[in-house]
């Protein structure tokens, strides 16, 4: 039996295709798309935190935290 994911590196180099098409269904479904919440929930929490740690602003944890659950929405 194979396993789908025996080259991760392969797998891994489609990353930013992948990014990219799902941040385009999520722009086209709005808030029907199942990776819009999680995403704007994941970029609420790091504006948040941004905003509380004193080096970090508010805009770089939003964006933090918006790209963190993209990229487990589109990695698990």
């Amino acid at each position: 039996m194979s396993d789908p994911r025996k080259n991760d590196n392969e797998i891994d180099r489609f990353i930013l295709k992948d990014a990219v098409n799902e941040a385009k269904d999520m722009g086209r479904e709005g808030m029907q798309h199942p990776s819009t919440g999680p995403v704007l929930t994941g970029a609420a929490i790091g504006a948040v935190a941004g905003a509380v740690l004193p080096v970090v602003s508010w805009p770089v944890g939003l964006i933090a935290g918006a790209g963190f659950m993209l990229y487990k929405r589109i990695r698990p």
